[in-house]
């Protein structure tokens, strides 16, 4: 069947559907049916059957004949580093830490808060809480104490695991100080942690409280899977709340081995024994769902990179992991790929090695903007594919599902709906818009398998913050437009969609433009207030390097160039060039927090964001621009 067939049978008796792709797991009790809808529209899948993740994950692999087949390779240019761990030799570790954890009594349905670097334990530490039935809760690792303690006080965690630090390029970040002081800070206390001391920097302990990684596994026994309810939440995934509190998204054991196992083939198309490589961080839900569960889930070698696509040591490190390790399959952000285009414009770095074994690229966690695509299909020669999920998903929406059926590409849009998403475009009323009108991207309930139910501790919050607006549907706080062949474009966050004299115009639109222009690497436009419009896009752009042009005729080009192609409507006349644009460390660019220095309004330093002094750059470029407000 194709896609269209497979989406339609998803839609017309998703029961059935669900019931099928739930036989590729193995359940200790099969659940009576997929949906259990009794609570709408909070909704659950594969309620009542009984289920362990890390056996799907691990355990059945081994069982099955292939316990020398690799299951995660690390790969550290920072340090050096290099090893491969096979689902034999994972399965004594995450049963010794499990046994470990148990012996000091974690128990099922207890929270586990982890906060590590890119390192192989990580995976280890997730698979160990799911394996004894513990709720882990992963933070990213360097996070600040304050950001940290908040989350503690949520989640409430028995015990955390931790490391004595993380490795960026040329630093060596701390993580030990910053986990004393969030517990200091937390009015919640765990009662013990676990910590892997590196050797780049060892951690002072404290007596009672903090137990070496290995030292805590010595004489403990592994122990066995802890069978749970289809609905036992898996993990809380903190995601940044409006309100400053973050929001605690919840995931269900059972519909996250479903889902997460069909996304493999289907979508991604690979086999299982094949290497699968998430360039992302653990602390996100891409590494979540696709550097450590996915790929095991589903029997595939994941790939555990402690690095970054620049600078580690070039411009060439992504191409060089691709060709040694065998990778079929890379997921990343755009914004890598933007760095390595900036950095390497002419793809000088592709040409050094043998990318023969790569089958396709998916982005994905930022707009990839036409650019960037067309320059990624011209340097690697396979498909380049958008696909467009969140963190409440836990995996894509809308994609290209090339293990059914690989369908025509359309630059700018991530493509299709996934079975069990029902994607629509609704004005402010709610009601659904023609195709080529942009409106609010909402989603009718109930959502698929794997998806958040709900959020942990805070259910009035998620009515709030996800079905008040639209009832009915799931709110995904995204703008954008369908076209007549169905295919979807995504145009901004709602917040970004700007009001210039009456005229709603999407930023995304006008960043496609700009980054159209030969010599502009990456850019950001945002709607600052304006006295007489309402509001008045601003664009800034970063460079290629080697670009010889004076950065002022460039930014008069990108003026004229986003006139000729969207309109003196857009009223765009601002266009600065900057060195660097303010990011979170998955790759978001801060939009918001540029409008709030723009605006003059007060805003909250980003807990996530990569270098806070990119924002001080950011200021000084708009008070030169003459926007007093930034001062």
């Amino acid at each position: 069947m194709g896609y269209s067939e497979i989406y339609q049978s998803c839609q017309s008796d998703p029961e059935g559907f669900w019931m099928g792709v739930a036989d590729a797991i193995d359940w200790v009790e099969k659940p009576s049916k997929a949906l259990f809808d009794e609570n709408a529209p909070l909704y659950e899948w594969f309620s009542d059957g009984v289920v362990n993740t890390c056996y799907n994950a691990v355990d059945r692999h081994v069982q099955a004949g292939r316990g020398d087949q690799v299951a995660i390779i690390y790969d550290s240019p920072i340090t050096g580093a290099k090893d491969k761990i096979t689902y034999a030799q994972l399965l004594d570790m995450v049963a010794r830490l499990g046994g470990a954890l148990q012996a000091k009594g974690v128990e099922k349905g207890d929270r586990v808060v982890i906060y590590m670097p890119m390192v192989p334990e990580a995976l280890v530490a997730m698979l160990a809480c799911s394996r004894i039935g513990a709720v882990h809760s992963v933070v990213f690792g360097g996070f600040a104490a304050n950001e940290l303690a908040t989350r503690i006080d949520d989640a409430t965690p028995k015990a955390i695991i931790a490391a004595s630090c993380g490795i960026e390029p040329g630093r060596v970040v701390a993580y030990k100080p910053l986990l004393d002081e969030a517990i200091n800070l937390s009015a919640h206390k765990p009662d013990f942690t676990v910590i892997l001391q590196r050797e780049q920097q060892s951690a002072e302990m404290t007596e009672g409280r903090d137990y070496d990684w290995h030292g805590v596994q010595e004489g403990v026994e592994p122990v066995p899977c802890v069978p749970v309810n289809g609905n036992h939440p898996v993990y809380i995934l903190y995601t940044s709340g409006t309100t400053g509190q973050p929001k605690g998204v919840v995931r269900h054991t059972g519909g996250h081995l479903v889902a997460l196992n069909w996304t493999m083939k289907n979508l991604y198309n690979v086999e299982p024994g094949e290497v699968f490589w998430a360039a992302s961080d653990v602390g996100w839900v891409v590494g979540h769902s696709y550097i450590c569960y996915a790929p095991l889930i589903h029997g595939n070698t994941t790939l555990v990179f402690e690095g970054k696509p620049i600078g580690t040591p070039d411009a060439g490190t992504f191409w060089r992991v691709i060709s040694e390790h065998d990778v079929k399959v890379l997921f990343t952000a755009p914004t890598a790929f933007r760095a390595i285009k900036r950095e390497d414009p002419a793809g000088v770095q592709v040409g050094k090695y043998d990318l023969s074994c790569l089958r396709a690229l998916f982005l994905a966690g930022e707009r990839a903007d036409p650019d960037t695509i067309e320059w990624a299909q011209n340097q690697l020669g396979v498909p380049v594919i958008d696909h467009w999920w969140q963190t409440e998903t836990g995996y894509a929406m809308v994609a290209n599902p090339i293990g059914i059926e690989e369908l025509p590409i359309k630059l700018g849009s991530p493509t299709v709906p996934m079975p069990g998403f029902d994607v629509q475009i609704l004005d402010e009323g709610g009601h659904p818009m023609p195709a080529g009108e942009l409106g609010a991207i909402a989603v009718k309930l109930p959502l698929p398998p794997g998806t958040l139910p709900t959020l942990w501790n805070a259910e009035a919050r998620y009515h709030k913050s996800y079905l008040e607006a639209f009832p009915g549907y799931y709110e995904t706080g995204d703008a954008g437009y369908k076209d007549e062949d169905g295919y979807l474009y995504i145009m901004a966050r709602t917040d970004d969609v700007i009001n210039v004299a009456g005229h709603r115009l999407s930023t995304g639109a006008m960043e496609e433009v700009l980054a159209s222009h030969p010599d502009v690497a990456e850019c950001a436009v945002i709607g600052v207030a304006d006295s007489l419009k309402g509001q008045a896009p601003l664009g800034f752009l970063c460079l290629n390097a080697g670009t010889e042009k004076p950065n002022n005729v460039i930014e008069k080009e990108c003026v004229t160039l986003l006139r000729e192609k969207i309109g003196p409507v857009a009223a765009f006349k601002i266009a600065c060039v900057v060195d660097r644009l303010p990011k979170t460390r998955s790759g978001k660019i801060l939009r918001g927090t540029m409008v709030s220095i723009a605006d003059g309004k007060p805003y909250k330093m980003p807990a996530t964001i990569d270098d806070p002094v990119i924002l001080t750059e950011i200021t000084a470029a708009l008070a030169g621009l003459g926007y007093p407000n930034a001062n």
